[in-house]
This record gives structure tokens, sequence and C-alpha cells, in this order.
């Protein structure tokens, strides 16, 4: 998903420090693998945790778009498609000493209800935002232990929580997404990393509703007509930078963050 517009910090207020931890990377600071970093909340956390100052390794599948933004905030790009057994370990491969990885890759198509579902769209649903996980997870996972105060950050959605009508798929995957972080925290523990699944609600951004509704920008935008400020790409990007730097003792298991005016996945406050 790509921002509508950016929110930055307060004036002023000090940038949180990455996390103290046994092993750093490049230049001794902390290395973060971001995948999806080539727009939306990805970007956005990709600009955040190298002002932190991580040593930011940005994955995507858009190599212009990643390159450029790789050399706007000082980081690595390494193009990767998690849905490619073969690219996931190229990724290994190039990152080395990895401290936390945002497992941001998603993504919805359709809006169809269940009696109409094309199959071959929620395969791809539930292979980006579950195997897509998976597959980073499991490739990364040697180097987050060995940093000795590894993080893994889960972006699921409060899809990954509820139900509604018209997001089978989508919803379906989500909560695979939210039962994978659930099971491999617990799968961890007594190992020196955690897991951490951030679930955002109405994030207005540029691609994600395009991108669910096949292209058609009218019925995109009527997502959010009436919201009088929905969550941006930057708000996501606060949480994730809160989560990634408290001690390594402290485990934020679970963030769910909505715009004031969404009190539930069917209770939106649209103005006019």
């Amino acid at each position: 998903m790509a921002a509508d517009e950016p929110r930055s910090p307060a004036a002023g207020s000090p940038a949180p420090q990455p996390a103290p931890g046994p092993s750093a990377g490049v230049g001794g600071r902390r290395t973060a693998v971001v995948t999806g970093a080539s727009s939306g909340i990805g970007a956005a956390t990709a600009r955040r945790l190298a002002a932190d100052g991580f040593d930011v390794v940005l994955a995507a599948r858009r190599e212009d778009r990643l390159r450029a933004l790789a050399e706007e905030v000082g980081g690595r790009a390494v193009v990767c498609d998690v849905t490619d057994d073969a690219s996931v370990a190229a990724l290994a491969r190039e990152v080395g000493e990895c401290a936390v990885l945002v497992a941001n890759a998603g993504g919805a198509v359709g809006m169809d209800a269940v009696v109409d579902a094309d199959v071959e769209e929620w395969r791809w649903m539930y292979e980006v935002n579950v195997l897509g996980v998976l597959r980073v997870v499991k490739a990364l996972m040697p180097a987050l232990v060995a940093s000795g105060a590894g993080h893994v950050v889960v972006m699921s959605s409060t899809a990954g929580h509820v139900v509604y009508e018209g997001g089978g798929g989508y919803t379906a995957a989500k909560h695979g997404t939210t039962a994978l972080a659930g099971t491999l925290r617990l799968e961890l523990l007594g190992q020196p990393v955690r897991v951490s699944e951030i679930a955002p609600g109405m994030v207005a951004t540029d691609e994600f509703s395009t991108n669910r509704f096949r292209g058609d920008a009218d019925a995109a935008a009527k997502v959010y007509e009436g919201v009088a400020a929905p969550l941006v790409a930057e708000d996501v990007a606060d949480c994730v930078s809160w989560v990634v730097t408290r001690p390594p003792h402290v485990d934020v298991d679970l963030l769910v963050v909505r715009p004031l005016a969404q009190a539930a996945q069917h209770r939106v406050h649209r103005e006019g």
C-alpha cells in the first residue's frame, strides 16, 4: 500500500533507538529486513526504520521503485518475490546478519461472495499473505536467532480477527497470518526472538484498494468516502518503530490500530 500523504513525528520528539542486542550489522547498526518495501506501509516502514538507525534491507518485486527508495534512505535493495522459494533463499544469502524482520508483503484481490469466489484469487492471497510470511521467516530465522535479540514483526490486519461479507478470501488468508504469528511465538519460547503482530484497520493508500477492486479507482475511492482521517502508511510505520525499539525483554504480542472514525470493521463514521 502507498500512503496518500505523509505524517511526521511531532517536532522535537527524539527518535527511538534500535533495541540493544549482541549482534550488529553494517557500521555497527542492527539490520532490519522489510518485505513489500517498494510502496505503502512497507516503504513507510523502511523510511522510518532507517531514520531510527537501522541498516534497512528493502525487499520487493518492483526493482525500479525499490532501488530508488533504497538510495533515498541509505538502505540495501534486494529484488525478492516472497511467493518464490529460490527468490527468498537468495534474499537470505544477501542479507547476512539480521535482527529484525518486518514480514509486510501481502495483499487482497476481489470482493466476491464465497459462492462466487475465484479460486485462483484465493490461492494468490493465501500464497502471498501466509506462505510468503512462512518463507521469509524460515529463511531468516537462523540469522534472527544468531543476533541474540531477534524480532519478527508480522503485518496482519483486523481482517485476521473478524470476518465480513465479500471478504472471505482475504479474511481467510489474514486469519492464517495471525495463526502463523501466534504459533511461531509459542514455538520460539526460550529463543532470543520476539514475535509481534500488527493488525491495522482502515489505511488509505494508493494501491491496496485499487488492487483489490482490480484497478477500478472509483470503487477503491468509495472505501474511504466521507472518512475524514483514515490511517496512512506512516501511522502503521510508527507502530512498527515503537514495537521494535522496546527493550529485548518486552514483546508486544498484538497491536491493533484503527483510525478514530472506525470503531469496528463494520462501524465507520462517514461525514456528509
